[in-house]
């Protein structure tokens, strides 16, 4: 069999104090093909990616985390891969791990896998998951896992790996440019009758680590509740949206 083809993309901004530290953590052989999406940092995120040696993609102003994703799939296509992993690069996932998350997906068992940061609760917080985010993770994972069918230990995590049949069958360009983004893309994932997995990770935050802010966390903790509103009454035929068609 040939070897697999893997490329790592990272939606990049303002992390220039942790890209490198991410990047060590990668092992050897899956470092041939690393994009960098930097969606207009204002710190030296590009400088420093460059330094290392990486392709580096720099949005000539700010789209969201969303519409950052959308760069990173479009240019990950183009090297034709067999399995595209989303990594970000503020060190909160252990990348040393990356050959767990994509096995699945080689061996033609799942069509995409995520890594999970809630194995226990005391692991996540003893991994500096704030109690409020804790809280939140396990509201909307216990109505999700209701909603879709499923029985994950979590949804919002960061960490993902992607076949490229997922990519090219769950429309992820007309998924909304910010937070919610990774939302969809599950919902939709769903929708299109995709085999999803995941795998146990270590919980990681630090000071340096990217954080959503109050309003934006509000903003997002609303409208994934709004989503699976809107899942729900999909599955009942009484909506439709663009993002399962």
């Amino acid at each position: 069999m040939k070897k697999p083809k893997i490329v790592i993309v990272m939606p990049a901004y303002n992390a220039a104090k942790t890209i490198q530290k991410t990047i060590k953590e990668i092992p050897k052989n899956f470092t041939k093909h690393i994009l960098v999406i930097d969606d207009h940092s204002t710190d030296n995120t590009v400088k420093v990616a460059k330094k290392l040696g990486l392709a580096v993609f720099r949005h000539p102003q700010n789209l969201g985390y969303g519409g950052n994703q959308k760069t990173c799939y479009w240019e990950a296509l183009k090297l034709k891969p067999d399995v595209v992993v989303m990594l970000h690069p503020d060190y909160q996932y252990d990348a040393s791990l990356l050959p767990d998350l994509v096995g699945p997906i080689v061996s033609g068992r799942y069509d995409f896998m995520f890594g999970s940061r809630v194995r226990t609760r005391s692991e996540a917080l003893k991994g500096g998951m704030p109690k409020h985010k804790y809280l939140f993770n396990r509201l909307y994972t216990l109505l999700a896992n209701l909603v879709l069918g499923v029985n994950f230990t979590e949804h919002m995590s960061g960490l993902r790996a992607y076949s490229t049949k997922t990519l090219k069958k769950v429309p992820f360009q007309r998924f909304s440019n910010d937070f919610i983004f990774d939302q969809q893309f599950t919902l939709s994932a769903n929708a299109h009758n995709l085999r999803v997995g995941e795998i146990a990770i270590p919980t990681r935050y630090y000071e340096d680590s990217s954080s959503i802010q109050l309003l934006s966390g509000l903003k997002f903790g609303m409208q994934s509740l709004m989503w699976l509103g809107i899942y729900t009454l999909r599955q009942l035929g009484l909506a439709r949206s663009k993002i399962f068609s």
